[in-house]
């Protein structure tokens, strides 16, 4: 399957049928493919000029093909034949959805939790580590790096050889890597933004050693191109675009939701894509993604507009509302760039950059630094300790009144975000809280790992709209692995994140209840309880 169609009904059709004549008319797809930067106005001029290479993917990456596939046919034949990802947010999201799409397996570390850190060590005599990081100075992957080749030293293999870096050309772990004697450095294209980074080396290289055909991916992308760069009112990036940003007035909640179509955890990379680009300057889209049955989908909210992706041949005469894409997995990545591209010129801001981003990542830094006493609980309810500003709680001492006093500030149009930083792997069950807080407040509820959500939702968080309120997740645990080199621990920076974050969102006065499990099992089942008991 590798055309795109789409389909949609309502709020969305509309958009479409309002803004893609005039995008036509100006040549937006084809002076996007042009890499033209004055697309998105003078503000955004100079970003947008260094921005543009993921136009361009398909071609620059085809000589990337033939060093995967030599190098994982080095690797098998070495018997490694397990590969763990150390990166973050773009570095990590597509090359988890394609190879989970695949049915190829790769562990994506992309948490900083000492009980992820710990499982993503096991096996070393059969495992290489894939290092990601675009600016090649990222905290979570530089630690992982470190701690791994610790690991592989002390079980007696040779690290240098099981590491495989993707970094910029130039980047500080570009030159160190290559100084180190690392088994290969790939650069990636400089002028490609990490959420847009899917297929270049960042999503490729850790598909393709794990076992995907990357050839086939860059194929059905091509075949994507041909349409998505016709200046034509059939162009589907062009009508995806408009839904998204075009809605009059704004449906600024987009529930992503899978029906059908072939491909897992496709939404998690899309909710990246749109939160971190439109999130900024006091507007922006929501992403939320939800599965199949989840409230948001039937809540009929003026704000809210749903984006299916389905099967190509799942078309529905009855639509009234929303939308529905199908096409190859990298003939849809191609295609939501684009979206995202033509919704940042229809909302007026730069879909590049990503300006608070940085505040969580100072305020870590300054944290740990410093490594301030833990502030003293509010309270503590059973296994769970209970903080937040006094216009927070409101005095409730309980997990049940304190939730009860967050969600009472929850604005008519707002939303609430559930940030868990925890090892997602190990305790899925926490994202059960989701749909419950969704059917109490009848509003979108999104749910993130942390810290892996602040490279991706967390610039929406404090960019985007004043409407959401956030509940914070953190749990005490027995396990904790040192990172050599380094002055902390994997549980003091996770906690540290946390920490950070909170603080921004608190300085942003974004309404924040943090919740501390004592113990993470007695804790979670606890906390699950509470929410149904709201």
């Amino acid at each position: 399957m590798s055309s795109l169609s789409l389909q949609a009904a309502g709020a969305a059709r509309e958009a479409i049928d309002t803004n893609v004549p005039r995008l036509v008319a100006e040549k937006f797809a084809s002076k996007l493919f042009a890499q033209d930067p004055a697309l998105w106005g003078a503000a955004a001029e100079e970003e947008a000029a260094v921005r543009l290479g993921w136009t361009d993917a398909v071609s620059v990456s085809r000589p990337l093909v033939p060093e995967i596939e030599e190098l994982r046919d080095d690797f098998a034949r070495e018997g490694v034949t397990r590969f763990v990802l150390a990166g973050m947010g773009g570095s990590s999201l597509a090359p988890e959805v394609i190879t989970r799409s695949a049915g190829v397996e790769l562990f994506v570390l992309d948490s900083t939790d000492p009980e992820m850190v710990t499982k993503a060590l096991e096996d070393l005599e059969h495992t290489a580590l894939i290092v990601s990081s675009k600016s090649g100075s990222t905290v979570e992957t530089d630690s992982a790096r470190r701690v791994f080749i610790d690991a592989f030293e002390r079980a007696g293999v040779d690290a240098p050889s099981r590491i495989v870096v993707v970094t910029d050309p130039g980047s500080p772990m570009d030159t160190a890597s290559r100084e180190a004697g690392y088994r290969k450095t790939f650069n990636a294209d400089p002028n490609v933004g990490g959420r847009f980074s899917a297929l270049t080396a960042f999503g490729l290289v850790p598909s393709g050693l794990a076992g995907v055909d990357v050839a086939a991916l860059l194929d059905d992308a091509e075949e994507a191109v041909e349409m998505l760069r016709e200046d034509d009112e059939n162009n589907i990036g062009l009508q995806l675009g408009a839904a998204l940003g075009g809605t009059s007035p704004l449906r600024d909640k987009i529930v992503l939701v899978n029906q059908g179509a072939p491909f897992v955890g496709f939404a998690d990379w899309a909710e990246q894509l749109i939160a971190e680009s439109t999130g900024k300057s006091g507007t922006g889209v929501l992403p939320v993604v939800v599965d199949d049955g989840a409230p948001e989908l039937t809540s009929g909210a003026s704000d809210v507009l749903v984006v299916s992706l389905v099967a190509e041949e799942d078309v529905d005469p009855e639509q009234s509302e929303g939308v529905r894409v199908a096409g190859s997995l990298s003939g849809l990545m191609m295609a939501f760039e684009v979206a995202i591209a033509v919704a940042g010129h229809l909302l007026g801001i730069d879909p590049f950059n990503q300006p608070d981003v940085e505040s969580a990542k100072a305020a870590t830094r300054e944290l740990l630094a410093s490594k301030p006493e833990p502030s003293p609980a509010a309270a503590t309810d059973g296994e769970i300790e209970i903080r937040g500003a006094e216009d927070v709680l409101r005095g409730a001492t309980t997990v049940p009144a304190a939730l009860s006093a967050l969600l009472e500030q929850l604005p008519e149009d707002g939303y609430v975000s559930v940030q868990a930083y925890f090892d997602r792997l190990g305790w899925t069950e926490l994202e059960s809280v989701r749909d419950v807080l969704a059917r109490r407040t009848g509003r979108p509820v999104t749910f993130g790992w942390g810290p892996r959500f602040l490279h991706s939702t967390g610039q929406y968080h404090k960019g985007g709209p004043a409407q959401g309120v956030y509940v914070q997740i953190t749990a005490a645990t027995d396990t904790d692995v040192d990172i050599p080199g380094i002055p902390f621990t994997f549980g003091e920076l996770i906690s540290a994140q946390a920490d950070g974050d909170a603080t921004v969102l608190a300085e942003h006065h974004r309404p924040v209840l943090r919740l501390r499990l004592l113990d993470r099992e007695a804790g979670v089942a606890q906390l699950l309880r509470a929410a149904s008991e709201l």
